[in-house]
């Protein structure tokens, strides 16, 4: 048994930060994201819960053994303790673990709660100046919108992710994945072990700090700079990419399926598959540039090709020569894919009925896997208690 109190099942590869220890005072996603995934690889993460729990232990439903789906998804193999941190002796009790034990702390509160809490990195750190200390806010830590609170949906919104997202002349759509809030959780990761390469070399710790607004501006990195370098303001594309024609989405006769042919030698391929040879030698559609002018035709012509078929017939006459594709998978034929099987995605977590998707890494071909279960609240409140045999 190891000194939390449980078996260690996984290799030390695939557990690289076991001894760290973390603690996450954060609710939602990105910050338990965060803690997620340090705790996936070997980390030891206490929880900080108030009274009523993380938020998100009710967003639902479905819950699942207790509790939300997206709480139980996000919160594996943590150590839960509720810490009222307005009362002066629990917030004191915190203090002292995070002196006594903690490397890192991770927290997403509203901003400036930290610091009437007495909780912010400038008080911790002056307690201990090894200790690494990330923040992850809404809008950043400078400019006039600084204090405000965000949520993934304001965060594609104001960032310009919905303005390019959805079918031109219809309403803006919001990316259904969480992608901004689960990207500041892994802009977190990157920080702090890049604040924990450089402790090793000083021995001092150090302020991150990352934001949802941050993130979100580098997911449409990409069409930025398309705009800064035409003074053209990126459009809606569908399923489609700025700037490379054809790369989208078709209507089959059952489905739909993703075709990416976005070179002149993958065009020609296409053209040949659709029985369509004469486009290649149109003066519209004669290299990338042209195309993307003259999109609109092009996808036209393509639309009314591709629904002759079935996705499946496709599909295999566009991998025959060689043109990238994909159906369009809904979650449930994804779980089930042959492919995610043989990667080991799908995981069961021990103890419970519990799957979830595993992270999108591997050490020699080796993935971590879950310890244990997402805790109940409160389950390890004594953690925080003193040891008085060692006092």
């Amino acid at each position: 048994m190891n000194k939390n109190g449980h078996d260690k099942i996984q290799s030390d590869k695939t557990r690289p930060f076991e001894g760290v220890t973390i603690v996450e005072i954060s609710t939602s996603v990105a910050g338990p994201f965060a803690g997620q995934i340090f705790s996936e690889l070997g980390a030891r993460v206490l929880k900080v819960e108030n009274a009523v729990g993380d938020a998100a232990r009710g967003w639902g439903p479905p819950f699942w053994e207790g509790a939300s789906a997206y709480f139980q998804s996000l919160n594996r193999n943590k150590y839960s303790v509720v810490c009222e941190l307005r009362d002066d002796a629990q917030r004191s009790a915190l203090v002292d673990f995070i002196v006594e034990q903690a490397d890192v702390v991770i927290q997403n509160l509203r901003p400036g709660q930290m610091e009437t809490l007495g909780l912010d990195a400038q008080t911790l750190m002056a307690l201990k100046p090894s200790l690494i200390y990330c923040n992850l806010g809404a809008f950043g830590r400078e400019g006039p919108l600084k204090d405000r609170p965000g949520y993934d949906p304001l965060m594609q919104a104001f960032a310009g992710i919905m303005s390019t997202t959805g079918e031109e002349g219809r309403p803006a759509v919001r990316v259904g994945a969480s992608l901004v809030d689960m990207g500041t959780g892994m802009w977190a990761v990157i920080g702090v072990l890049c604040a924990l390469m450089r402790r090793m070399q000083t021995g001092q710790g150090e302020v991150v700090d990352v934001s949802l607004f941050e993130t979100a501006t580098c997911w449409v990195s990409l069409m930025a700079a398309q705009f800064l370098a035409s003074g053209e303001v990126p459009q809606r594309q569908g399923s489609g990419a700025s700037g490379i024609v054809p790369y989208r989405g078709y209507e089959t006769a059952d489905g739909e399926i993703v075709i990416a042919a976005g070179s002149d030698r993958l065009f020609q391929k296409l053209c040949q598959v659709l029985g369509c040879e004469q486009w290649v030698d149109d003066a519209r559609f004669m290299n990338n540039e042209s195309r993307v002018r003259h999109q609109v035709e092009l996808y036209r012509l393509i639309e009314e090709q591709v629904r002759l078929k079935s996705t499946a017939w496709w599909q295999e006459a566009l991998e025959a020569t060689g043109i990238p594709c994909s159906p369009v998978n809904n979650l449930k034929q994804m779980l089930a894919h042959e492919q995610t099987a043989a990667l080991g995605l799908l995981q069961d977590v021990p103890g419970t009925g519990m799957q979830f998707l595993g992270l999108p890494l591997s050490f020699g071909g080796e993935r971590p896997t879950p310890r244990f279960a997402p805790p109940k609240l409160g389950e390890h409140n004594d953690l925080l208690k003193k040891d008085e045999s060692k006092s």
